[in-house]
C-alpha cells in the first residue's frame, strides 16, 4: 500500500519543524556565546577546539537553514507544493551542510570522550575512523546522485546500501562514545552516591548523562537511518529536523564541559552543601568524600572558604583541645 505521505508534504514539515528547531539553537547560541563573553578573562576556561566548534556548527546550522528558507520561498511562490522535494543545487549543497555537521558533532563527542578519559588517544581511534569513513560514503552518495539523477527527491536504489553505510557508520561511532562516556560518568559518581541518593539529585545526574554522552544524538541519528532504509518519505522531515539538533546536541555537551572545567578551576558551591548536609554532627571535613579528577572535581570546604568563616565566626573553627 502506497503511504499517504508524500516526499514533497513530508519536506515541507520538515522545514516548519527545522524553523522552530533553530529558533531554539539560536537562543542557545546566543545565551551561551554571551554567558562565555561576558565572562571575566581569567574564567574563559573553554578549550580552542571547543569553541571553534561551537561556532562551527551555529554557521553551518544557520547556512543549512537559510538554503532551506530560499528553497521554500521561491518554489512555493513559483511551482506550488508540486515537486518541492525534487534536488535543485541549492538543496544539494544544503546535503553536504548535513553531512558536515554530523561530522562535526561526531568530533565534538569524540573529543568530550577524549577528555573524560584522560587523554588516552587508543579510545578514540575507532570512533573517528568510523566517523571520517561514514562523511566519506555520503560524500560519495552525494557524488553518484548528481551523476545519476541529479533532480531525484531520494537516491537511487543502487546507492542506497553506500547510503546507509554512511549513516551507519556516524551511528555506530555514537553508540562507541556514547557507551563510554556513560560509563565513564558513571564510574567518576560512583564515590559520591551516598550523597546523591535523593530523587532530585538522581534525576539530575540522569539528566546530566543524558546530555553529555549525546543520546539525544544516538537516537536521532537511530530514526534517520531506519527510514532512510525503508526509504519512507518521513526520511525528508527527519532529515532536515537532524540537522539543527545535530547542532543543539553538541552545543549542549560544550557548555557543559565549559561549565564542569570552570567548576575544577573556580570555587564550587555543591561541596560546601555536601560538607554542610552530611557533617552536621560534626566539624571534621574528613567525612566528607573527595575525589578528583579532570573535569569532575569535588573537594571539601577550601582554604579561602575556611578563611572567610574564621574572620567571620572565629569560635567555629577554634580547634578543640585535649581534654
Amino acid at each position: 500500500m502506497k503511504p499517504s505521505l508524500t516526499n514533497d508534504t513530508a519536506y515541507i514539515i520538515g522545514f516548519a519543524c527545522e524553523a522552530v528547531l533553530w529558533g531554539a539553537y539560536f537562543v542557545l547560541f546566543s545565551g551561551t556565546s554571551i554567558a562565555y563573553a561576558t565572562r571575566h578573562r581569567s574564567r574563559r576556561v573553554l578549550a580552542l577546539p571547543l569553541l571553534i566548534a561551537h561556532i562551527a556548527l551555529f554557521l553551518l546550522a544557520t547556512t543549512h537553514f537559510a538554503l532551506e528558507f530560499s528553497h521554500f520561498y521561491t518554489h512555493l511562490a513559483s511551482n506550488g507544493v508540486e515537486g518541492y522535494a525534487n534536488e535543485t543545487g541549492p538543496l544539494f549543497g544544503a546535503d553536504i551542510l548535513m553531512s558536515l555537521l554530523d561530522f562535526v558533532g561526531d568530533c565534538v563527542l569524540i573529543y568530550r570522550c577524549w577528555i573524560l578519559w584522560k587523554y588516552n588517544i587508543p579510545i578514540i581511534i575507532l570512533p573517528f575512523l568510523a566517523a571520517l569513513c561514514g562523511f566519506v560514503c555520503i560524500m560519495e552518495v552525494a557524488h553518484l546522485t548528481l551523476t545519476i539523477d541529479p533532480s531525484a527527491p531520494t537516491p537511487s536504489p543502487y546507492i542506497v546500501p553506500l547510503g546507509i553505510a554512511g549513516y551507519a557508520l556516524p551511528l555506530c561511532t555514537n553508540v562507541m562514545v556514547t557507551i563510554l562516556i556513560t560509563g565513564r560518568l558513571w564510574y567518576d559518581y560512583r564515590p559520591n552516591r551516598e550523597y546523591l541518593h535523593d530523587t532530585h539529585s538522581g534525576v539530575l545526574r540522569v539528566i546530566i548523562i543524558i546530555v553529555e554522552s549525546g543520546l539525544l544524538y544516538l537516537a536521532v541519528q537511530l530514526v534517520y537511518l531506519v527510514l532512510f532504509s525503508l526509504q519512507h518519505p518521513a526520511e525528508q522531515t527527519v532529515g532536515i529536523m537532524a540537522v539543527q539538533i545535530y547542532g543543539i546536541a553538541p552545543t549542549l555537551i560544550i557548555a557543559r564541559s565549559g561549565r564542569d572545567k570552570r567548576r575544577s578551576t573556580t570555587k564550587s558551591t555543591m561541596p560546601t552543601m555536601m560538607y554542610n548536609n552530611s557533617t552536621a554532627a560534626s566539624d571534621d571535613p574528613q567525612h566528607v568524600t573527595t575525589r578528583s579528577g579532570n573535569y569532575h572535581q569535588w573537594d571539601t570546604i577550601t582554604e579561602v572558604d575556611k578563611a572567610d568563616n574564621s574572620s567571620t565566626d572565629p569560635k567555629k573553627h577554634t580547634p578543640a583541645t585535649d581534654s
